[in-house]
């Protein structure tokens, strides 16, 4: 099985589990991601999705070899993305969890994420630009709307490593943790995410990828309108009734 999908409590960990060539996606590992997020999505028990590779290799992207072989990813405008679910839009957030090489298709994987925890020596990079090979699977659009077009473009046409303390100052990465500590770390930010009332949370994640379509004055709209959602749904009430019983402190909110 070159993807591994288990629970624990409200979280689902999915792992590329193909260790002999640095985790790197064929065809068939990418249908398996493609199967293992819509699981996830599917189940109103589940909160928060972790993405990660085997033995502490993130991912190497495409699988080159298996390209040659006729078994490759395949690009095409429409339709799922070459490396499986980067063209879905979940309705639930998706943290990786990064040790190791994170880099050509590999990066492309870890930016579709909604977060991302990295070792420090972790390494991002655009290594497909030596080899001609171009980013097809949102690489040039969600890069420079991460960490902004200048840094961007540095990685993107030189296609050098980016180490994970680097990665964190310019904002590709959101956690640093030491090295054999991604998985865990991001499980832990994980459960602060779903210990969170989720229709709140969701809502106002979707309004953050939406404004990107449009102008600022349909955007803010789009946010009113979302969050009346939520309004409506009963969870502000409950909220609020939580609030006023003191049953929180803002202690709650930090990770660990």
């Amino acid at each position: 099985m070159t993807v591994r999908y288990e629970t624990d409590g409200p979280i689902a960990i999915v792992t590329i589990d193909r260790l002999d060539v640095a985790n790197a996606v064929d065809a068939e590992t990418a249908e398996r991601l493609i199967e293992a997020f819509e699981k996830f999505d599917a189940n109103p028990d589940l909160s928060v999705a972790i993405l990660t590779g085997a033995g502490g290799k993130f991912s190497a992207g495409g699988d080159l070899r298996a390209m040659m072989e006729g078994r490759g990813i395949t690009v095409r405008p429409d339709g799922p993305g070459p490396l499986g679910p980067t063209r879905t839009m979940l309705s639930k957030p998706v943290i990786a969890a990064v040790e190791g090489h994170a880099v050509a298709g590999g990066l492309e994987l870890a930016l579709w994420c909604d977060l991302r925890v990295a070792a420090r020596d972790a390494v991002f990079g655009v290594f497909c630009r030596r080899w001609g090979i171009p980013l097809c699977d949102g690489g040039t659009v969600r890069l420079p709307r991460l960490v902004g077009q200048s840094q961007a473009i540095d990685m993107i046409l030189t296609g050098r490593g980016v180490g994970g303390e680097e990665a964190a100052r310019m904002g590709l990465v959101n956690r640093l943790c030491e090295p054999g500590e991604a998985l865990e770390t991001a499980r832990r930010l994980a459960l602060t995410l779903a210990r969170l009332p989720q229709a709140c949370l969701r809502s106002d994640r979707r309004s953050v990828y939406e404004q990107w379509e449009t102008d600022l004055a349909t955007a803010l709209r789009r946010e009113s309108e979302l969050g009346l959602e939520v309004i409506g749904s009963g969870e502000v009430a409950r909220g609020l009734t939580h609030w006023r019983s003191g049953a929180w402190s803002f202690s709650d909110f930090v990770e660990g």
